[in-house]
């Protein structure tokens, strides 16, 4: 999983609120389990005019023009600004693998799902809780800025805005200290190999009947 540490990057506003996981990425995008490959149809039923399907040529379909994702002035954006309760709905992970996918590196909302957010966290997406009043005026001088960008500073759990204004978050200290290192579940559980490696040669001496193949 890619470190999140501090970043400076491009926001786009969608601030709509109640998004859900099959508006991030629709249900027959579903049948892959590899984490890359789906950024191309984040928003798939937002971003283009004709039904999309996988393994499909992107370049050969409609956009929609006005959805914001596909005006020039947000290509690289890498923090979404979002309404209320982002990421309801079903609890696919597929849809922060989608974000992650499409280069969104934090999303900075009112409020998400509870599982939309926890698996955030173990894809290395960072979700960011503000108050309502605060991503509203984000969002307000994103639109009225092209080129606007937010500073992301996880260690001090800051967003800082090109003016210099600073908005304060609050994170979990044990999901923090994953995101930091780029832990996901598997490579957590690795950091304590050693002690797994030397449980399993005593459980071995201990009750070798366990390890002995039948005859």
């Amino acid at each position: 999983m890619q470190e999140f540490t501090r970043m400076t990057g491009v926001a786009v506003p969608l601030m709509r609120a109640n998004v859900d996981t099959d508006a991030i990425i629709p249900k027959q995008f579903l049948k892959s389990i590899k984490r890359s490959g789906f950024g191309v149809n984040l928003f798939d039923e937002w971003r283009y005019h004709d039904a999309g399907f996988p393994g499909q040529d992107s370049s050969t379909r409609k956009p929609n023009a006005d959805f914001v994702l596909n005006k020039p002035r947000y290509n690289g954006a890498q923090v979404l600004l979002a309404g209320e309760n982002f990421g309801c709905g079903s609890s696919r992970e597929h849809a922060v693998w989608a974000l992650d996918d499409y280069g969104i590196r934090s999303v900075i909302a009112p409020g998400f799902a509870d599982i939309f957010h926890n698996n955030s966290f173990k894809s290395g997406l960072l979700p960011i809780v503000l108050d309502k009043d605060i991503v509203e005026k984000l969002a307000a001088e994103c639109e009225g800025s092209e080129g606007y960008q937010l500073t992301i500073d996880l260690p001090d759990q800051t967003v800082t805005t090109p003016d210099g204004e600073v908005f304060k978050f609050e994170v979990d200290t044990f999901r923090k200290h994953c995101l930091l290192n780029g832990f996901d579940d598997i490579e957590l559980t690795l950091q304590q190999r050693f002690r797994i490696e030397e449980y399993e040669v005593s459980r071995r001496q201990s009750a070798p009947w366990l390890f002995d193949a039948p005859s």
